[in-house]
């Protein structure tokens, strides 16, 4: 009995405890990447920068108009006596305003990944450099990454307003809604979070769309969660994600290694190294001293 106990003791700390703290180291091995490049970084902060000012503008005026909304949304209860009118109507606003801020957080992360995308194609790109066994690119337009990136968005937003919805109500059931439901938001947001991150690795080899990336996700559940969840959290404050969001984007691409099989060869080891496209750049630490 004891044996079995000591074997279920070890897995419990050498495989989910284990990788739920490598998660985190992930973040942090992210943030170290962007901040010694600091080019890189500033230039990573601007699309969130851009896009915290227009969430925070869209929010302020949603609030000035949050009475009109539901009056209009709420035509019905005009002949209502003048509490229960508006008890509904406030109810009502209460859901709106908390649906509107669970949506931001998300539609935070994939609008500003479609605003920036050259840039943080280039930090995952420095990332990939960095880490070694880099894969050869594909190819792939510009306009048709950042068009397929929109189009995913989309569809994790409108999969998050879906779950949200039942969430923010079980929020009012006493004691599990101040406690289940919280951890539970945090989990689905992280998670939602991860599959707009790790898209340019996954992209990279080929991989484009979100089956690929809860497919990998779903072999290393709190690996992703260890770097997904903090992640969330601090995107969650707009401009403090203007200082995270580079290092999370690094740390997506960290995470997608962590989770995909090894590249395979650009060519073989006796064989020269392939053009410009797949291969290192001229002059990168990378390339052999005989090539520099």
């Amino acid at each position: 009995m004891s044996t079995a106990a000591d074997k279920l003791s070890s897995w419990l700390v050498n495989t989910p405890v284990r990788d739920a703290f490598s998660g985190v180291g992930i973040l942090l091995h992210g943030f170290g990447m962007v901040i010694r490049r600091p080019k890189l970084f500033l230039l990573g902060a601007i699309p969130p920068f851009i896009t915290s000012v227009l969430f925070v503008v869209a929010f302020v005026l949603l609030l000035m108009n949050i009475d009109s909304l539901v009056a209009w949304m709420t035509p019905f209860a005009d002949g209502w006596s003048t509490g229960w009118s508006a008890t509904l109507r406030i109810a009502l606003g209460i859901v709106v305003v908390a649906g509107a801020v669970l949506i931001m957080v998300v539609g935070f992360t994939g609008l500003t990944l479609a605003f920036g995308f050259p840039l943080y194609d280039k930090i995952a790109e420095e990332v990939e450099y960095e880490l070694g066994d880099v894969p050869p690119e594909l190819e792939d337009k510009i306009t048709a990454s950042m068009l397929r990136a929109v189009r995913q968005s989309l569809m994790l937003i409108l999969i998050t307003a879906v779950v949200t919805i039942p969430m923010f109500f079980a929020g009012f059931i006493p004691v599990v809604g101040q406690t289940v439901v919280p951890v539970v938001s945090a989990v689905f947001g992280g998670w939602m979070l991860c599959m707009e991150l790790v898209g340019a690795a996954f992209d990279r080899r080929g991989l484009r769309t979100l089956k690929d990336r809860r497919r990998y996700m779903g072999t290393r559940r709190m690996l992703v969660l260890g770097f997904s969840v903090p992640s969330y959290l601090l995107l969650a404050v707009p401009f403090v994600a203007v200082v995270v969001f580079p290092a999370a984007t690094a740390g997506g691409t960290i995470l997608a290694r962590r989770l995909l099989p090894p590249a395979p060869p650009q060519a073989p080891e006796a064989a020269p190294p392939p053009a410009h496209g797949g291969a290192v750049p001229p002059g990168h630490p990378q390339q052999p001293d005989a090539e520099r």
